[in-house]
């Protein structure tokens, strides 16, 4: 019997996924765990293993189309089974939904395809729609039907489906009564002329891009921490002599050994803030609503900008290991990372965040914390500058460190000797070889 694959979840985020390549054409056989497809997620380009074994019958999506978690993907059966009627269900006329190009036929060529499994999740947008009424019960529908509905004004729960396991399919919306219809949604992804109409001013000539899964993802992470997460920030400046010293020291002997990486300012910086942390556990604390979340492992996430936004890579129990062997899993996971072939467990995890622009010349600025994490320290370069030294003037290796504190966890205070104990190790840079 056929089977449908679904857009799975492949990462704890993931609510949509950008098909980049099918691995299997049809007619092939399949076996169950062989790799279906190539996704880009909103953390990394993953392969999708399928669920079942037989034959390719159908792909349901072209490369470069964006598809939800639990909307189907493909057709997966017996060699030469007739799949008319499953097709029929779905609603595609066989064929992908890419092709769907005029106004007037796209919902009927999107019609009714089957709503996520048990074992995907729902997206949280979608519970109040498709994952029950007022008392529980689940309230299947197509996604078209959803859409239908919602252009009506229709309630689903006042709806009884006529498809498949009482499924609300397209011809029980048009056969129900519309009700008043429903409040226009806010225009947040009006067309460029309209954004420029309603501002008043004229139009900007340009091209409009669409977002990638990581800036889509990024872009609604940033917007409810900033609005849900008293930031307060703190910064100081640390006197990098000796740590750069040190550090040149370890490198050409590393360079002797033919070890084949170095260590970076940023790895000390890491393996710093571990130390620290491991000190001051109170800034090793997540926020959790009506309590907090004091985590038992050291894990570092590492900012690294990668073409389509930014990733952080995670440096686990972080305290607990040497600065060379610090310094070798960030520079595997930066790259892996930039190659978009991080698992989810090397980029999720983390209890403290750092992001380094030191690299870019820049001297000091404010970082958005990064949950579930409590903190982020943000770090700017390494630079000579005038200071002052027993009343005397001279040269001295400077870098600025922000910490930005979620204020629900951290104190200022706290935060404060947070920050003196980084710097102790960081001026004492001898302290992070034992």
């Amino acid at each position: 019997m056929a089977e449908v694959m679904e857009m799975l979840a492949l990462s704890p985020t993931m609510e949509e996924g950008t098909l980049a390549e099918w691995t299997k054409a049809e007619g092939e056989s399949v076996a169950e765990g062989d790799i279906l497809a190539e996704v880009e997620t909103d953390k990394a380009t993953m392969e999708m293993e399928s669920f079942y074994s037989g034959t390719v019958l159908k792909l349901l999506a072209e490369p470069g189309q964006t598809v939800r978690v639990g909307d189907p993907l493909v057709i997966i059966g017996e060699k030469g089974e007739d799949i008319s009627g499953l097709l029929s269900e779905l609603g595609g006329g066989g064929e992908p939904a890419a092709k769907a190009k005029p106004a007037d036929t796209e919902a009927e060529q999107a019609e009714d395809a089957p709503e996520a499994s048990e074992s995907a999740p729902a997206k949280t947008s979608d519970v109040s729609e498709a994952a029950g009424n007022d008392d529980g019960r689940r309230i299947k529908a197509s996604p078209l039907a959803r859409k239908m509905a919602e252009d009506k004004g229709l309630d689903l729960a006042s709806i009884e489906g006529s498809g498949p396991g009482g499924r609300i399919i397209k011809r029980d919306i048009e056969s129900a009564k519309a009700a008043p219809a429903k409040a226009p949604r806010a225009a947040a992804a009006a067309p460029a002329a309209e954004l420029h109409a309603a501002a008043g001013i004229s139009e900007v000539p340009g091209e409009q891009k669409s977002l990638s899964q990581m800036r889509k993802t990024i872009a609604k992470r940033l917007v409810e921490v900033w609005q849900s997460t008293p930031h307060f920030y703190l910064t100081m400046g640390i006197d990098m002599a000796a740590a750069m010293k040190v550090r040149k020291d370890i490198n050409a002997q590393l360079a002797a050994a033919e070890a084949g990486y170095k260590v970076s300012v940023n790895d000390l910086i890491v393996k710093a803030a571990a130390a620290a942390l491991a000190k001051f556990p109170v800034m090793n604390t997540g926020f959790a609503g009506d309590s907090l979340y004091a985590f038992d492992e050291v894990n570092i996430g590492v900012a690294v900008a990668i073409e389509d936004g930014l990733i952080t890579p995670t440096v686990r129990n972080a305290d607990q290991k040497a600065l060379g062997a610090i310094a070798r899993e960030v520079r595997e996971l930066a790259g892996r990372a930039r190659d978009k072939k991080l698992k989810p467990e090397e980029y999720s995890a983390h209890t403290f965040s750092i992001s380094n622009l030191g690299m870019y010349d820049i001297d000091e600025f404010m970082a958005v914390i990064n949950p579930p994490d409590a903190a982020i320290l943000a770090c700017g370069a390494v630079k000579q500058v005038p200071v002052v030294v027993d009343g005397e003037l001279a040269v001295g290796t400077r870098m600025k460190l922000t910490l930005a504190c979620d204020h629900r966890v951290v104190d200022g205070a706290t935060g404060a000797e947070f920050l003196n104990e980084l710097r102790r190790n960081l001026e004492n840079p001898m302290l992070l070889l034992v």
